[in-house]
């Protein structure tokens, strides 16, 4: 069979590499006759994403992976602490000509095939003009939701229109993608104009490109799929989510006796009992935060299971893992919990979510996390910290009744992020307790999210319209 290539540029995030590889093993499941090319840009926020790139390089043989030359200065930390989402990007387009020299000199001179199109991460839309100049399609790959992809679109109309940016005195802002009005307090990531552009910027780019892939399912986004659909000016849509990596990264020596451990512990915890707490690669607190998380834990008397870890430090993206518990925590704590709680730095969070003992998900709601909660049927209670994912917790919340607020970032009137044990104590007691309406909803939702992507489903007739497009079929929306 003819070859064609498919050349994944995904963002700096692992989450955002993860994605990407999975996207790439799903094309290739569906249809063997795609070279793939994952280009790994070097992420100066994190010393451990070039090792994870080498861990699944070594996994995925079918899938080639080159490093980008680490040439380019990380951004300042004064930037990252204006606008992250704008350093973050104008890092990334500092890497438009190494990302064409080396599709150029490592990709079609080393494979003539010709390439279907390069797929850029929704933070990497300087690649689309690449892709142009290089004479070939291009596609983004949304790897968070389908609300905050009409969202972005939204504020790019807005800026085209000459419209104001967003004012902590506006009314609720009415978002088509949103059945409720936004309040400003969720859009925290857009509260800064230099935030508010390159957000907008990135919409505006998409527009460009030959289409655009998200990793969701309209049965769980009507409301923002329809309103994306309803759209003349955008390329087509493919929802083909959710992608999930079932199998979770492989693990050897220390990393896999934690896992076992971990897993040991659930199995021995009666069903649906567990509080699971895990905030993402960036998800840290401060330590007097992470003493009101654990006073919360311990007077909720609930079985809890908590992935712990401290905040980044100036200028660093990720959180910090730590084994001195004792000394942060509450004086006590370990003992008085040890029959009931368990804490852990790393976790391996799908495997986690799929086990029968856990009952509840306290998540920073990033999407992926999101998405693989929604699958396992795990109702979870909000804790955003930073980006989308304020906005992600209240679509979750707001929109779709999926999950239960922790933190009250959806009022105007809320004085700060520091969340309080009783505030704790009380989201916990509630899900655990009195919960059983939410159980049944994402009972609902996971059947729905496993049809999607069965043979007939709509993320499966989706991700075949895709492929038709790419080997030269019609551009079709799904």
């Amino acid at each position: 069979m003819k070859k064609t290539q498919l050349v994944f540029v995904p963002a700096l995030g692992f989450g955002h590499l993860v994605s990407a590889v999975q996207l790439a093993k799903m094309v290739l499941e569906r249809n063997d006759s795609f070279l793939i090319t994952m280009l790994a840009i070097h992420n100066p926020f994190s010393s451990s994403i070039s090792k994870n790139t080498k861990s699944l390089a070594s996994i995925h043989k079918e899938i080639r992976f080159i490093e980008i030359p680490e040439t380019i200065p990380a951004p300042p930390p004064e930037a990252l602490a204006v606008g992250p989402a704008s350093a973050y990007t104008s890092y990334i387009n500092d890497h438009k000509t190494l990302v064409k020299d080396t599709i150029v000199n490592q990709v079609m001179t080393h494979k003539p095939a010709p390439i279907a199109s390069v797929v850029v991460d929704m933070f990497c839309t300087a690649f689309i003009d690449v892709a142009k100049e290089l004479g070939v399609p291009s596609h983004v790959f949304y790897t968070s939701d389908a609300a905050f992809l009409a969202t972005m679109l939204y504020l790019s109309d807005r800026e085209d229109k000459g419209e104001p940016k967003f004012s902590p005195t506006d009314p609720d802002y009415i978002i088509p993608s949103y059945s409720n009005p936004v309040p400003y307090r969720v859009m925290s990531l857009l509260h800064t104009d230099v935030e508010y552009e390159a957000f907008a910027n990135h919409g505006r780019k998409f527009k460009d490109s030959n289409g655009i892939i998200v990793n969701t399912f309209p049965e769980a986004e009507s409301h923002a799929v329809s309103a994306l659909l309803a759209r003349d000016d955008i390329p087509p849509i493919f929802n083909v989510g959710p992608l999930i990596d079932h199998r979770g990264k492989s693990l050897s020596g220390s990393d896999a006796v934690k896992r076992d451990e971990i897993l040991k512990w659930l199995d021995d915890q009666p069903e649906k009992s567990v509080v699971f707490l895990c905030f993402g690669s960036g998800g840290g607190f401060d330590e007097a935060q992470l003493k009101e998380i654990a006073i919360g834990l311990e007077r909720s008397g609930h079985r809890f299971l908590w992935s712990i870890r401290l905040k980044p430090s100036k200028g660093k993206l990720q959180a910090s893992f730590f084994d001195n518990y004792g000394e942060i925590l509450p004086q006590g704590f370990l003992e008085r919990t040890k029959n009931i709680g368990m804490l852990c730095g790393w976790a391996p969070q799908v495997e986690i979510l799929a086990h029968k003992a856990v009952g509840a998900f306290v998540s920073h709601c990033g999407w992926n996390s999101t998405l693989e909660a929604l699958w396992y049927a795990v109702p979870i209670i909000t804790w955003p910290l930073y980006g989308e994912q304020h906005m992600n917790a209240f679509q979750l919340v707001k929109d779709l009744g999926l999950a239960v607020e922790l933190t009250l970032d959806f009022r105007r009137d809320c004085p700060t992020d520091f969340v309080k044990a009783e505030v704790i104590t009380k989201a916990v007691k509630n899900m655990m307790e009195q919960g059983g309406e939410l159980r049944n909803k994402a009972k609902e939702t996971s059947e729905m999210a496993k049809k999607a992507v069965m043979e007939g489903g709509s993320s499966y007739v989706a991700f075949g319209n895709l492929i038709d497009q790419w080997l030269g079929g019609k551009p079709r929306r799904a």
